[in-house]
């Protein structure tokens, strides 16, 4: 079978045409293609007068080799690549012995508890939250009602924070072992559509996310994986040998239950922050790690639409339009949009009592009203909270607590439009942007919940967005604060075995860790880490 890639059509061909250009691009007869299918398929709108479509085709001829040496110096025409994934190790018959355990059940832990059981080591799941249906009904508390349940809410419980997002299924990441596609596929076994397996940008939204966990979840069961939802790790038991090396022997839940453990995937998430303490607390190497903050900012969909797609907007081969910006600013500070949510929503994210955090989400639609994205600034340990590695985490509190507070004290958000924080004037009235945040916003100035500096760098990068997108500084558009939870300010460093630095047993992974962001990346780095788990448990007998 070969690939073609970078084959282009018109927006809105017909279905026949993609034939027509496979034969034409190989310079085949129509008897010499067997069979054909789309392997990625994407748009490119860099001229909105002129979009095109942009696929990639794996193709079956009658003479592949002949095709291949006309083809040998072309790039875009080359044979297949394997994607099948093959797990590295199993579990020998009538394996006795500790079994590992996985801390989390968001993507990266899902991911490490599958991977494990389908290899056969009957992993334990602890997850400190609810079963992801009841967890659902504790977010949409805080959203409806203004009650916040620490243990259960956008942050933490089954299916962690990508569950209650746009449940973006793409990254930059490098793949060359193709694990991202295990990921998409075991993800269309559990009930996702089939398409996101050939979309560019593939996404799923939050109500079906919420199906395909726990269709995963009766997968690892079936295998002999065991969940313990309402579990919360309180402390780790870590014995030091005389020569000074360290290993993890076991965990202490809240429960008051001691549970033996010597391989450990911690896949807590990037707001596992007493966890945080805990580690350090206990000698695990954990140092500061960059991340960003700011607000979320939203603008109607069909303005976002008009300004990427120009008359082709509202076309169903386009569906809702994204965007990715960036500016460096004169400060030296750089504003970049994050976690782009076409028709979406902006929600309440907090873990915390008493501090306000924002987040984006989409329906798999993504039909509603509203585009919405992170707007923030990137922040590093040494020029902005250096001297400690949780230093990020009170520079996090700080600004949540002060957004709570100018919201009004009742997880309402501070909320401000654009024109009046260019201007420099707190609002007092809605203008054509209506926020959607629930279970409010509360108009104020929100310069007094964020740094001098994100406030200055925002002033300057708006209107060169603006430039960049029609209305994007529209003086109505809506900012909403704030947004700091973008990625983990810690890295629990680990070595090449995927263990931690200098605590044997102890294999940190996922975002809450430093080594993913979003759900593919850190579902590919559970996978990654189940398999380092499985290889130690196998050489160790």
């Amino acid at each position: 079978m070969l690939r073609i890639t970078e084959l282009k059509l018109p927006l809105g061909h017909p279905p026949e045409a993609l034939l027509a250009a496979i034969r034409d691009r190989l310079g085949i007869a129509p008897e010499e293609l067997i069979d054909h299918a789309v392997a990625r398929r994407a748009h490119d709108a860099r001229r909105k007068s002129a979009i095109q479509m942009v696929y990639s085709v794996d193709v079956t001829l009658k003479d592949e080799a002949a095709v291949l040496a006309r083809f040998a110096d072309d790039r875009h025409v080359q044979p297949t690549p394997d994607t099948g994934y093959r797990p590295p190790a199993q579990a020998p018959a009538g394996r006795r012995g500790l079994r590992p355990v996985v801390i989390g059940a968001g993507p990266c832990g899902l991911f490490a508890g599958l991977i494990l059981a389908q290899m056969g080591f009957r992993p334990i799941i602890l997850e400190r939250g609810k079963v992801v249906r009841e967890r659902t009904k504790d977010t949409w508390g805080l959203w409806r009602r203004g009650v916040l349940n620490p243990e259960s809410n956008v942050q933490f419980g089954e299916g962690g924070a990508g569950t209650f997002s746009d449940g973006k299924l793409y990254s930059q990441i490098k793949d060359p072992r193709f694990l991202g596609r295990k990921v998409l596929t075991e993800f269309v076994k559990a009930g996702a559509p089939e398409e996101i397996l050939t979309e560019a940008h593939p996404h799923i939204g939050t109500f079906r996310l919420v199906t395909m966990v726990e269709s995963m979840r009766r997968t690892i069961q079936d295998l002999g994986g065991e969940y313990r939802f309402e579990h919360r790790v309180e402390d780790f038991d870590i014995a030091t040998a005389p020569d000074g090396g360290r290993r993890l022997r076991g965990l202490h839940l809240h429960t008051g239950e001691y549970l033996e453990a010597d391989h450990v995937v911690l896949a807590v998430g990037h707001s596992a922050r007493g966890t945080f303490q805990t580690l350090y607390d206990r000698g695990v190497h954990i140092e500061a790690k960059p991340f960003s903050m700011g607000v979320r900012i939203e603008h109607p969909q069909s303005w976002i639409d008009r300004a990427r797609f120009g008359t082709c907007a509202g076309h169903p081969d386009l569906g809702a339009a994204a965007y990715s910006l960036s500016h460096h600013c004169s400060n030296g500070r750089t504003v970049y949009s994050f976690c782009m949510c076409p028709g979406g929503r902006v929600v309440a994210a907090t873990s915390e009592e008493g501090r306000v955090v924002t987040n984006g989400m989409s329906q798999y639609s993504r039909a509603e009203f509203n585009a919405n994205s992170g707007f923030v600034v990137g922040i590093d340990p040494e020029r902005d909270y250096p001297g400690h590695p949780l230093a990020g985490i009170d520079l996090q509190r700080h600004w949540e607590s002060r957004a709570f507070v100018a919201g009004g004290s009742s997880y309402q958000a501070p909320g401000q439009k654009v024109g009046d924080f260019l201007a420099g004037r707190a609002s007092t009235e809605f203008g054509e942007v209506m926020p959607s945040y629930k279970p409010g916003v509360h108009l104020t100035d929100l310069a007094q919940c964020l740094p001098d500096f994100v406030v200055d760098a925002f002033r300057e990068a708006l209107p060169v967005f603006g430039r960049q997108i029609a209305n994007y500084d529209h003086p109505d558009a809506m900012m909403t604060g704030v947004e700091t939870r973008t990625s983990s300010p810690v890295r629990i460093t680990r070595g090449r075995d995927f263990q931690s630095l200098n605590t044997a047993g102890l294999f940190p992974a996922g975002e809450g860790a430093g080594y993913a962001g979003g759900i593919l990346s850190a579902g590919v780095d559970g996978i990654k880490v189940a398999e380092a788990v499985a290889q130690s448990l196998v050489a160790a007998g």
